[in-house]
């Protein structure tokens, strides 16, 4: 049994990049031992809570990467705790490579949307239209947002996606967003896109949409009266004389 486990988020000012931001580490510590491990997240020093070892602010990004370092803190002391179970000796360096052991084997979802995305950005003007990309960033922001509304976390691994969060998701569009159902549907559609490149790489064995039913709802049109519906030419020259001097 081990002394002493201590976890600290840090951020690391000797590697600031060129657009001012710092990368963030998490250090573990057991009887006396560290170890760090790159979160794989960013911030602006001056947002950075050296005492409270967190973002600060209320902000949705604030909010977004403190709950993402709240995961990956869970993540180490889950990883601790199995490898006490099983009887292992635990060292903050063998806890740092069954946590990095872990992050290859395990497909999260936010990683896969971002690099579709990444894709299809590189591709426009050619494959796809600007709008098509401002669609697909909107779509991973609501995947963002949702994660952290329903599961508290910013992101998940995608064997977890089934049935039912896919109707959560369904649910939160409508009633969260407040969007209409075609806007809602538009939405899925997108999501399920990045379904479909998993199952098409062989990261999913299941299709989460396979029982989800939703359809867009026809959008009608004012109607128009015969005579406003009549060509050009068959119309009567004092009717196209009106209203003009």
């Amino acid at each position: 049994m081990n002394k002493t486990f201590n976890l600290l988020f840090f951020i690391k000012k000797n590697k600031i990049r060129t657009n001012g931001t710092a990368p963030i580490y998490l250090r573990i510590t057991i009887d006396g031992k560290a170890a760090d491990i790159a979160a794989k997240r960013y911030i602006d020093p001056q947002k950075w809570d050296v005492k409270a070892h967190k973002a600060v602010g209320n902000s949705q990004e604030a909010k977004t990467l403190n709950v993402y370092l709240k995961t990956l803190e869970q993540q180490v002391y889950d990883s601790h705790y199995q490898m006490l179970k099983e009887e292992e000796f635990v060292t903050s360096e063998g806890l740092k490579s069954k946590l990095l052991e872990t992050d290859i084997s395990t497909r999260m979802l936010i990683p896969i949307f971002q690099d579709h995305n990444d894709k299809v950005e590189a591709l426009v003007g050619q494959d796809f239209a600007v709008g098509t990309l401002e669609r697909y960033k909107t779509s991973l922001k609501h995947t963002q947002e949702f994660l952290i509304w329903k599961y508290k976390t910013s992101d998940i691994d995608i064997t977890k996606i089934n049935h039912a969060f896919i109707m959560d998701y369904d649910f939160w569009l409508r009633s969260v967003r407040k969007c209409a159902n075609n806007t809602a549907v538009k939405y899925i559609k997108n999501f399920k896109k990045i379904i479909r490149l998993c199952m098409a790489n062989g990261w999913l064995s299941k299709d989460p949409f396979l029982s989800y039913k939703a359809k867009l709802k026809v959008v009608e049109r004012p109607y128009l009266t015969k005579e406003a519906s009549l060509p050009f030419s068959n119309l009567h020259t004092s009717q196209l004389l009106i209203g003009y001097p």
